[in-house]
């Protein structure tokens, strides 16, 4: 059985791509390296493994995969909008992580304990923001360098020293 904390958010499954079961898969700032055969989607509260026979390049962010046992453009359609997840080591290796890479990650402040989990990251404006689900509301933390302390990766903590006052905004 696959665990989520063995994976990390990928991107997200676009349209079908003409009519023999391809997809587009868009990243979210990964490349999928030469190990990768697979990905897995959130279906139900279980990880399922979506296995590809092809994959090739579209432009710098997407590609197009042909999934197995998967034949047609209405089999495929299942996974249209749906996120996609990579094994964490896939990911690890790289030097480049984006911020979306923090998903699911709990969010720590050195001063307030536990803030809640980070459910998304907001880049729709020119400051990208985490998006945590706290105890009783949503918090928006800038997605800067400078206000985290420490990161544990097996865990899956992201430690904050934030600004007093910046959590209650």
């Amino acid at each position: 059985m696959l665990r989520k904390e063995d994976f990390v958010y990928f991107g997200k499954f676009l349209k079908p791509h003409g009519t023999k079961g391809e997809i587009g898969l868009q990243s979210d700032g990964f490349s999928l390296g030469d190990d990768c055969d697979f990905v897995a989607c959130d279906i139900d509260g279980i990880l399922v493994p979506f296995f590809f026979e092809t994959i090739r390049s579209k432009n710098g962010d997407t590609v197009i995969v042909k999934v197995e046992r998967m034949g047609t453009a209405d089999e495929v359609r299942f996974l249209t909008n749906r996120d996609a997840y990579i094994p964490r080591q896939w990911v690890e290796e790289s030097e480049e992580l984006t911020w979306s890479y923090f998903k699911g990650f709990k969010a720590i402040d050195t001063t307030l304990g536990e803030i809640g989990e980070i459910t998304d990251v907001d880049d729709n404006t020119i400051n990208t923001l985490f998006v945590i689900e706290g105890d009783d509301d949503e918090i928006l933390i800038p997605a800067q360098e400078e206000f985290i302390a420490g990161i544990d990766h097996d865990k899956k903590e992201i430690i904050f020293d934030l600004p007093e006052g910046l959590v209650s905004l």
